[in-house]
């Protein structure tokens, strides 16, 4: 309220303040987009000399968009446009921008604004920190980064809230509606299904062999066979771009302006190939999202979860299918001849969906990376109660790929530093995961609606599903919680049991159980 206690033109109205409010938030998505433009910047084409001049101004941009959201006057605009939203239909745009808005609103409310900018900040520096570490095999140089990275989550915890236990909050922040115990049942589920699957093929590893794909591999002509593989998926490169990282991410500063990155090893050519399929299922999800939602709350992905499973469906269900590799082997073949030219294509495909316990996440098959995850889900819980100091933490990750994987890291580098999550916060892992199990849940329902598709992969055809996605997960942005997004997608609750039926069927003929 304005200090003479009268209302202002903003509220007089319900449609008034639907109005006002989305000119709010248009403002606080303008600050978030200048923000996601600086990380972007920052992992790819900053110097690194340039970190402590960097986290300034993302912590200072954070503190102005987090000021803007929690406002006494975003407030006042939600409150006076609840009458208005009530009357319109659950589902439309409306009545969604101000439901996940309020919900935004409630929670951010509570968090201070300097611990924003804190947040922000420390992130910056210590991705700084942790690149030069990752390179030395340092990690006592990155611990107390992580130390003050979980002592920043545990205060935000303690803002927000949590029903049962204080992961839950970070939970909640990637996984809208979801809790730590309910991560773990999914988890639990899960797990025995791989243990068996691993331990059916583990005696016949050594009967698919995947040296063809370290052979010498010209990095110009991987970006470029990459960047045909994915413009053909739909990736939109005049709303797209692809360029090089440490470690590849995805991040969109409008629908019309997306950005994936991968990264390259002329010896190894599934990093570079499969990475970009995987980045551009993230790109082509934040294309896909309807024009109506831009600038408002509503834009961008539901959850972590439902976000990767567009990238693992593009890269593992389609990118390591046999029908697609009917199609795209020819030109792979003819592209790198002097290292393809005597591997036939059944040899190839069974090469790059090999099993094999590895340390390296983001280059893990497809039946144990789950493990990988999980491992990762217990430490990060441990770490943010208390149970796991951090200088400590280095020996209990060991013991975890020990006890998941049966390997052991030889050192720091291709094991606790080899993530740069811990940079930006706990609490994001099991994304990755559920998107494993969304994706097969999405496959299925997506095959079901056009029994065609392997037939289309073989002739190079995939915009059917990628209509699918769009239709169906898409364009709805944040519009729906994650879990009522799956219902109406698949008819079904989230459960691993697709793809559990997915890998048994793929794998058991692949190594012929």
């Amino acid at each position: 309220m304005p200090p003479n206690g009268r209302k202002t033109s903003a509220m007089s109205g319900s449609n008034d303040a639907l109005d006002h409010l989305k000119a709010t938030f248009a403002e606080i998505s303008a600050i978030n987009n200048a923000i996601a433009v600086l990380g972007w910047d920052q992992n790819t084409y900053m110097p690194p000399g340039g970190a402590a001049g960097r986290a300034e101004d993302l912590a200072a941009l954070a503190k102005l968009a987090h000021e803007r959201l929690t406002s006494r006057r975003t407030g006042d605009l939600l409150k006076a446009a609840q009458d208005h939203a009530a009357s319109l239909d659950p589902a439309s745009d409306d009545a969604s921008l101000v439901r996940v808005a309020q919900r935004d609103y409630d929670r951010e409310v509570k968090v201070p604004d300097a611990l924003v900018a804190e947040i922000a900040r420390t992130s910056v520096l210590a991705e700084s920190v942790w690149r030069d570490a990752r390179s030395r095999n340092d990690y006592p140089a990155f611990a107390p980064w992580v130390e003050k990275t979980v002592d920043l989550n545990r205060r935000l915890c303690e803002c927000v809230g949590y029903p049962e236990q204080p992961f839950d909050a970070l939970v909640d922040y990637t996984e809208p509606g979801m809790t730590t115990n309910a991560v773990r049942a999914v988890f639990d589920e899960l797990r025995p299904h791989l243990v068996d699957l691993v331990g059916k093929i583990t005696p016949q590893v050594d009967n698919v062999d995947d040296t063809v794909l370290h052979r010498q591999y010209d990095e110009a002509t991987q970006e470029r066979i990459g960047r045909e593989v994915v413009a053909r998926f739909g990736y939109d490169f005049n709303r797209g771009r692809l360029d090089r990282t440490t470690h590849p991410f995805e991040t969109a500063f409008n629908r019309d302006d997306v950005r994936i990155t991968t990264r390259y090893d002329s010896r190894f050519l599934s990093m570079a190939l499969m990475g970009t399929m995987h980045e551009a299922g993230h790109g082509m999800y934040e294309q896909g999202i309807s024009p109506a939602l831009a600038q408002t709350p509503l834009t961008g992905g539901v959850s972590s979860g439902m976000h990767e499973s567009q990238s693992r469906l593009w890269e593992n269900f389609v990118g390591r299918g046999m029908p697609f590799w009917r199609f795209f082997y020819p030109t792979l073949q003819a592209a790198f001849l002097d290292s393809l030219g005597d591997v036939e294509m059944h040899q190839f495909y069974r090469a790059i969906n090999k099993v094999c316990p590895s340390l390296i996440r983001v280059e893990a098959d497809e039946v144990t990376y789950c493990l990988h995850i999980m491992f990762r889900f217990d430490l990060e819980i441990a770490l943010l109660d208390g149970s796991l100091a951090v200088n400590d933490t280095p020996a209990a990750w060991n013991e975890k790929v020990r006890g998941y994987l049966g390997i052991t890291p030889p050192n720091d580098t291709v094991g606790i530093l080899q993530d740069i999550h811990w940079t930006t916060g706990l609490g994001g892992f099991q994304g990755y995961a559920l998107g494993n199990i969304i994706a097969a849940q999405l496959w299925e329902s997506a095959h079901q609606a056009h029994p065609d598709l392997p037939e289309q992969f073989e002739r190079g055809e995939f915009g059917a599903l990628l209509h699918w996605l769009n239709t169906n997960i898409h364009q709805h942005g944040r519009k729906f919680l994650p879990a009522d997004l799956l219902q109406r997608a698949t008819g079904s609750a989230l459960s691993p049991q697709p793809y559990v039926r997915y890998l048994r069927r793929k794998y058991g003929e692949i190594y012929s159980l």
